[in-house]
């Protein structure tokens, strides 16, 4: 199989004032095109980190990071912000949608950002709310839309420039268990028929066993696979 991410002795440290806080500790990780890796541990275990730095939303304190054979670190910031919006989808817990903005608008954010013609992405915005089942919301604002629907057209955001890999930070923390199973069940859709590799954390067993392989993380170093 082919990698697209590897991870090879990755450090994260903090500095509160005097004190060193070290997060992750010699992480070294292998994910192949088209997994979808769950990532478990307790709170302050360091996952969301891990998270971020894989994303380039932060920087290693030592260590390497690879995405399709690329450092991270040797990139240029204009080079890692392409990077993020080409190759990289993000979905949180949160969902970050801009309220003034319906659906589509949302949706078609990193398009805007890349610079595209929108009106080339026509076919594709309409395929995209299709897959998360938002056809029929598409000029709704956020306000008008449920917790689950709003974190469904994050997922359609995340997905909208063909990105190869998701990152999901605790993506159905906010909602109820009826409402996660059906989201959970929507990225394990998108994951076997769209061959998205899916990196998500989650402190929740039932989430995680929507993946095809746990990461378990604690104390800042992965502990069991």
């Amino acid at each position: 199989m082919e990698n697209i991410i590897e991870v090879d002795n990755l450090y994260k440290t903090y500095k509160m004032g005097e004190v060193k806080v070290e997060v992750l500790k010699d992480i070294n990780l292998k994910v192949d095109k088209g997994e979808f890796i769950s990532i478990m541990g307790p709170s302050g275990s360091g996952k969301s980190t891990m998270l971020y730095l894989l994303g380039g939303l932060d920087k290693p304190t030592q260590g390497s990071i690879k995405i399709n054979g690329k450092e991270l670190s040797v990139m240029k910031d204009k080079h890692q912000s392409i990077m993020r919006r080409r190759d990289v989808g993000f979905v949180f817990q949160f969902y970050n949608l801009i309220p003034n903005l319906n659906v589509e608008e949302n949706v078609m954010l990193p398009i805007l950002l890349d610079g595209k013609k929108m009106k080339s992405y026509k076919n594709k915005l309409k395929e995209t709310l299709e897959i998360v089942g938002l056809s029929n919301r598409s000029h709704h604002t956020p306000r008008e839309l449920s917790g689950g629907q709003q974190q469904r057209v994050a997922i359609a955001r995340a997905l909208i420039n063909e990105p190869e890999i998701i990152l999901a930070d605790e993506p159905i923390g906010n909602l109820d268990s009826k409402t996660g199973t059906d989201i959970m069940k929507l990225f394990q859709n998108i994951n076997k028929e769209k061959n998205k590799t899916i990196i998500q954390v989650t402190h929740s067993e039932d989430s995680a066993e929507y993946g095809t392989k746990i990461i378990r993380v604690k104390d800042g170093k992965v502990c069991r696979r």
